[in-house]
């Protein structure tokens, strides 16, 4: 149940696995993303409600040929120009979106979670995503005779959080802003939530989320692991830090050099650089 996390990656994780990782603001799974970078993986489906920066790292390495989302930037900065390289230049290899609102995404890991094939609400008029997204359609109830939005259950083969912690037997605790995230969990074939430490007992905290360990498949131990996020309790947000990115995103040239830094240089699967980015 507890174990280190590239070993948890290389259980849980396959190329074209459908990967979700989620988090709010804050407790998102920085550590995890860059450990499939590192172990190279490719052809990924990447679904989160709020990709931002450790999403736009796996899309420039190439683990990516899908995005499922709601909303894409570096929060409180502005464009993630890994992604936008990716969909308007295919580099490092092409990338296809899939755009929802805010409330479909969260319906459709609800309707996941809960075992039913779609799920219903009312949104996505006056949009055109419906013009643009097939996965989109309208039903009439059956009662009032509305014409409302229907969306697709989203059930990843893998779900990835970060908490602030565990007990030994792999029951997980977080708390502050928390998302979407037992849901996701809920709605997996395949969880994994890396934590800030394991302790004995779980103390009870106001507001808090427990999701059991028998929804769990592996728990990782990585203090710090949503840095530059923060995880409420124990480290603030680094905004150094994603006001930083922009520049190294910005530039194909500098991502490769981060790239190289974080998994090594001349690790197999880095893109090579081509010039400028966007």
């Amino acid at each position: 149940m507890i174990v280190p996390l590239d070993e948890a990656v290389r259980e849980l994780v396959h190329d074209g696995d459908t990967v979700a990782l989620e988090g709010f603001t804050h407790l998102i799974p920085v550590a995890a993303g860059h450990e499939i970078i590192r172990q190279g993986l490719r052809d990924l489906t990447l679904v989160r409600m709020t990709p931002d920066i450790v999403y736009d790292q796996l899309i420039g390495a190439g683990c990516a040929r899908k995005l499922v989302f709601s909303w894409g930037g570096n929060p409180g900065v502005g464009s993630l120009h890994r992604f936008r390289d990716a969909v308007t230049a295919s580099w490092p290899v092409p990338l296809e979106i899939e755009e929802h609102s805010h409330a479909g995404m969260a319906n459709r890991y609800v309707a996941g979670a809960s075992g039913l094939p779609f799920a219903i609400l009312r949104g996505y008029s006056g949009t055109d995503l419906v013009e643009n997204n097939p996965h989109i359609k309208t039903v009439t109830c059956p009662f009032s005779g509305q014409e409302l939005a229907a969306v697709p259950a989203l059930n990843p083969d893998v779900t990835i959080v970060h908490a602030q912690r565990a007990d030994r037997d792999g029951n997980v605790q977080l708390w502050g802003i928390t998302g979407i995230q037992k849901e996701a969990v809920l709605a997996a074939e395949r969880a994994l939530v890396t934590v800030e430490e394991v302790v004995d007992a779980l103390d009870p905290v106001p507001g808090q989320v427990v999701l059991p360990g028998r929804v769990v498949d592996r728990v990782s131990v990585v203090p710090g692991g949503a840095a530059p996020s923060y995880a409420h309790g124990y480290y603030e947000r680094d905004n150094d830090a994603y006001r930083a990115w922009d520049a190294v995103g910005r530039d194909r040239e500098a991502f490769t050099a981060w790239l190289a830094e974080l998994t090594g240089a001349g690790a197999p699967g880095a893109p090579e650089p081509a010039g400028r980015g966007l």
